[in-house]
């Protein structure tokens, strides 16, 4: 069922979306090479913290850390390990903030220092496809009208899309409905209306959409290796269009 938020529950998910967008602007300062994965959890995971919040993905379906970290080839729920970034490295923290029950989620994909033109192709478009999918949230408006401005933006750009995945409404739930796909037909699935939360979030990559799911059942990489991109924003759906709560 997709709820719809009270006035109460917005004010606590601008909050915690508040709280997300500092931990990213906080750990972007930090991102350089030979940094450990770990020390940019630990880092999260304070700062969160000291903002009176959780974090979100910590115990969530048993993960083990407070953020999400995948570098290059990996896609999306790579697990912070003592891994250090190297010049050249892609990497995507996805981070989640429960401030009194109410989530913030966001995902962004920086560069670790100097990238090849291939990768900055693919943080430049994938940023410019969420944002595609953002402009379509207005009441009256479908969920399939965000898949498919992401969807065409990306075909328009050669950008494989992970279809496996998705983005997802947001709550004091961190994964609610509805679902929200980076693909999809205008005019089609649920209708957007004032007070929804979603999670509008393109997963694409420089080659083929195939993935697959490493063994440690967490970490999804692409099947052919090639670099992935993930962006992310929490939305709030507006009496005439859309607020982002996870800063812009």
């Amino acid at each position: 069922m997709i709820s719809i938020k009270s006035a109460r529950e917005i004010e606590l998910m601008v909050i915690a979306g508040k709280i997300v967008f500092e931990t990213h602007q906080h750990l972007k300062k930090l991102i350089k090479p030979g940094i450990s994965l770990v020390e940019l959890d630990s880092e999260a995971e304070r700062f969160i913290l000291s903002k009176g919040a959780k974090p979100s993905f910590k115990g969530y379906d048993g993960f083990p850390n407070a953020t999400c970290i995948s570098v290059n080839e990996e896609v999306v729920h790579g697990i912070p390990s003592n891994r250090k970034l190297k010049l050249g490295d892609i990497v995507s923290i996805d981070i989640g903030a429960d401030y009194k029950g109410y989530h913030g989620d966001s995902a962004w994909t920086y560069a670790v220092g100097n990238i090849d033109d291939e990768k900055k192709y693919l943080l430049e478009h994938t940023k410019k496809a969420l944002y595609e999918g953002i402009k379509q949230v207005k009441p009256g408006n479908r969920i399939g009208d965000i898949g498919y401005a992401v969807e065409n933006y990306a075909n328009n750009h050669n950008l494989g899309i992970v279809r496996e995945l998705c983005g997802h409404g947001v709550g004091n739930k961190l994964h609610e409905d509805p679902d929200v796909p980076n693909y999809g037909n205008k005019h089609t699935g649920p209708i957007l209306k004032e007070g929804m939360v979603i999670a509008i979030e393109p997963m694409l990559n420089l080659g083929s959409d195939d993935i697959v799911i490493e063994d440690n059942d967490w970490t999804i990489t692409t099947l052919d290796q090639r670099p992935s991109a993930h962006f992310e924003h929490t939305v709030l759906v507006t009496k005439d269009g859309y607020r982002i709560l996870t800063g812009e």
